[in-house]
């Protein structure tokens, strides 16, 4: 199934709908079936369900950076899908068009695995804070 991501107002993911691959032979064909499905000329960029950070997982060609979400920004310049910035302090990694921490999130030790901590990131304090 091919995954289209519909783009409005400031290049916002206003949808994302799914086309079967016999309809949406190459991109251009998902456009036209939706576009015509809606009798609109609306923008869609086709997106892959199974791309973030650049890298497909199953080993496929990944499309434009990350899988589209509703409220992400469509980035022209980069070609890319980037979801809305998670915290101020956050910074946009170029290469993979994903949001980082200022500071490395730290590692679990298998007793936290064990007891179902996690880290929850702290803005204020700037730091990983163990939950």
């Amino acid at each position: 199934m091919a995954h289209f991501a519909k783009i409005g107002k400031g290049n916002i993911v206003e949808r994302v709908e799914v086309v079967n691959n016999n309809v949406a032979t190459n991109e251009q064909a998902g456009v036209d079936f939706l576009n015509n499905l809606y009798k609109s000329r609306d923008v869609w960029k086709q997106t892959s369900y199974n791309t973030k950070g650049g890298i497909h997982k199953l080993g496929g060609t990944p499309f434009r950076k990350n899988y589209a979400g509703i409220g992400y920004k469509y980035d022209q310049t980069r070609d890319a899908f980037i979801s809305p910035q998670p915290f101020n302090s956050w910074i946009l990694n170029e290469d993979t068009c994903l949001w980082e921490a200022p500071v490395a999130k730290p590692t679990l030790t298998q007793e936290q695995i064990d007891n179902n901590n996690y880290y929850n990131w702290n803005e204020q304090n700037q730091t990983w804070d163990l939950v």
